[in-house]
């Protein structure tokens, strides 16, 4: 997964507004606030932010 540390540093999450941190080993994005924690996948190097495409941890 390639996505450059500014763009990570502007992405937030869709459903809380919560900054993103990388899952590289799994090539998906994870919310950091624990009340969401909703996980999105990464497809391409593009980053899939639909909170109907994100699962649960």
């Amino acid at each position: 997964m390639k996505i450059d540390d500014w763009l990570l540093e502007i992405l937030a999450c869709p459903s809380c507004k919560s900054p993103l941190r990388a899952e590289p080993e799994t090539d998906e994005l994870a919310c950091t606030s624990t009340a969401c924690g909703l996980v999105y996948p990464v497809r391409d190097d593009i980053p899939v932010l639909l909170v109907d495409e994100a699962r649960k941890p």
